[in-house]
């Protein structure tokens, strides 16, 4: 029996484990949601409402605490200097899984983990994304004419100056699976 075993093993040894928990933490302070097994949000979601917890104390002790889970400076900046603010009024329950659904290829159970209070920072910055990509792009170019619209709107010194193609050698025939193709047959 299994009685007050509460560790998630997720098929792993205890070193790898504990280093896939701190990475997807890692990208959970990064990216404000990602998406991964349903198994694996449900083990990071206790790592990471520790890890806010962390931030929200925002003592030295604890910054050292989260960096030896962590393992990743940027990572835990980010979270006591920006997530765990966010959280202070809240008692507890910073993250939130939505299930997705089954994995096409191996029918997993997937779900996005996200952070409770990031819902309207994770939808406008995919809009500020947007339009600064069509500032920085160039301007889109006119749509190409037809064949033959192109050739009457070039001028007729072109055409007589421009040299004849070379011929291109023409392509081995090939039989596929004993068959004659068309162009055998005619």
């Amino acid at each position: 029996m299994r009685h007050q075993k509460k560790t998630i093993k997720l098929g792993r040894t205890a070193e790898h484990r504990k280093a896939l928990l701190a990475n997807q933490v890692c990208s959970l302070i990064a990216h404000q949601r990602i998406k991964t097994t349903l198994a694996k949000a449900k083990a990071v979601r206790p790592l990471a409402e520790k890890m806010v917890t962390f931030g929200k104390n925002g003592s030295l002790h604890a910054r050292r605490m989260a960096l030896s889970t962590l393992r990743q400076k940027d990572a835990v900046k980010k979270l006591f200097d920006e997530i765990a603010p966010r959280s202070a009024d809240r008692n507890g329950g910073y993250t939130r899984i939505v299930k997705l659904g089954q994995r096409k290829s191996d029918s997993a159970s997937m779900a996005f983990i996200e952070w409770v209070d990031a819902a309207q920072v994770i939808e406008e910055k995919p809009a500020e994304e947007k339009k600064a990509k069509r500032k920085e792009s160039e301007p889109r170019a006119k749509p190409k004419q037809p064949v033959a619209k192109r050739e009457e709107a070039a001028p007729p010194a072109k055409k007589e100056t421009a040299a004849p193609p070379a011929d291109e050698p023409k392509p081995k025939k090939r039989r596929w699976f004993g068959k004659k193709s068309d162009e055998e047959a005619k």
